[in-house]
């Protein structure tokens, strides 16, 4: 009976570390294209021309938060925001950003 309980609450200690580690998270960044990435880490006017740019031209939209560029799986919520200050929140899958919400940052 005891073992039973201890595999049980190792099992419950294993599945709620795995619940916590895959739970949403926000970034703060701003929306760049995967054409340029890095290059656009400041939101302005010149950025969001650029960005629109290369977008039309075949590039995805990306965030670019604390030097790191992430991928973006929901690239429709990003058109009124590029080259912009956002903060998503979703889960990290590998090196994308699986997007739950986006929004202009404050």
């Amino acid at each position: 009976m005891s073992r039973k309980l201890v595999l049980l609450g190792v099992v419950l200690l294993v599945f709620g570390c795995m619940a916590w580690a895959g739970g949403s998270k926000s970034w703060t960044g701003v929306v760049s294209d995967s054409h340029c990435g890095a290059k656009h880490a400041t939101a302005s006017d010149a950025a969001a021309g650029c960005v629109a740019k290369c977008v039309g031209g075949g590039a995805a939209y990306v965030l670019v938060s604390d030097g790191k560029v992430y991928k973006l799986d929901n690239q429709e919520e990003f058109k009124e925001f590029a080259g912009k200050s956002v903060k998503v929140t979703g889960v990290m899958d590998g090196d994308s950003i699986r997007v739950e919400s986006v929004e202009a940052a404050s």
